[in-house]
């Protein structure tokens, strides 16, 4: 079974406290968008994984995807092992999700390749015990998203016909340092009310709380904004805790060669 697991984008991203669990509440609009990496799961003998593409650093045996199969078999003895191929695409320590889609979209294969019988709500049971925001993955539609990521509600965003561009200027900010200079607060917006106003409205009430601390250290992320806005996004942003930053668009814009040492992606919005 060959799956594309999608990134996301943060629209607005507010860390409100910390908990006495060590993790973070926060509030947030997640939203699907078109960069995917490549996931291939087939029956085999022998349990395996590998990966070609973007190089993943760690122990390739501490995989989301392997620790993806290793949870459901827990509960499905009978499931036969698999040879898991993660082509990876998707930049890490970028704010993008790539690696809890890849979780979320094992358990999604899985569940169909073998017929487990898993609905959505218990797919996400199991996505939120591998990682904050990989439960998201398993709806893959825009949410909104509190609690530490993992808790969503309905909202009425659209952004189908835009057009998005996405650049990454090759730094990886890992979540310890992101988190480790951030100061949570509430949150001055009400982040579903503000979505729901015109995007020409979200420049000045719509923010990520990581670029206060994060764009002092990594000025390129606040030059990368500019650029968007320069080329006529209606609306930019950092997205998660970095490093790629976003631009949304009326129509396919000309960025020419604003970005040719990034990298980039760009697409419709659905």
């Amino acid at each position: 079974m060959l799956t594309f697991p999608n990134a996301k984008i943060n629209i607005g991203l507010y860390i409100t406290e910390k908990r006495a669990d060590g993790f973070h509440n926060l509030s947030s609009c997640f939203y699907p968008v078109g960069w995917s990496d490549a996931l291939e799961i087939l029956p085999a003998e022998t349990l395996s994984f590998e990966s070609t593409g973007i190089d993943i650093p760690g122990d390739a045996s501490q995989n989301l995807c392997l620790k993806a199969y290793h949870l459901l078999k827990k509960d499905f003895p009978e499931m036969p092992p698999v040879r898991i191929h993660l082509h990876k695409v998707v930049p890490i320590g970028a704010g993008l999700g790539g690696g809890s889609a890849d979780c979320a979209f094992t358990i999604k294969s899985l569940n169909s390749l073998f017929s487990l019988g898993l609905d959505d709500k218990a797919m996400q049971a199991y996505a939120s015990q591998l990682g904050s925001d990989c439960a998201f993955f398993i709806e893959n539609k825009p949410k909104y998203c509190f609690g530490k990521g993992d808790q969503f509600d309905e909202i009425a965003v659209s952004l189908k016909g835009k057009y998005i561009v996405l650049v990454n200027p090759n730094i990886h900010i890992s979540t310890a340092e992101a988190y480790g200079s951030i100061k949570p607060k509430p949150a001055n917006v009400d982040l579903q009310i503000a979505l729901s106003q015109p995007l020409d409205t979200w420049k000045d009430a719509i923010l990520n709380d990581f670029e206060t601390s994060l764009t002092p250290k990594y000025p390129v992320l606040q030059e990368i904004k500019d650029t968007l806005y320069s080329l006529g996004a209606e609306y930019a942003c950092m997205t998660g805790s970095g490093s790629t930053v976003f631009g949304i668009f009326e129509n396919t814009p000309a960025i020419k060669q604003a970005f040719k040492e990034y990298m980039v992606w760009q697409g419709p919005l659905e």
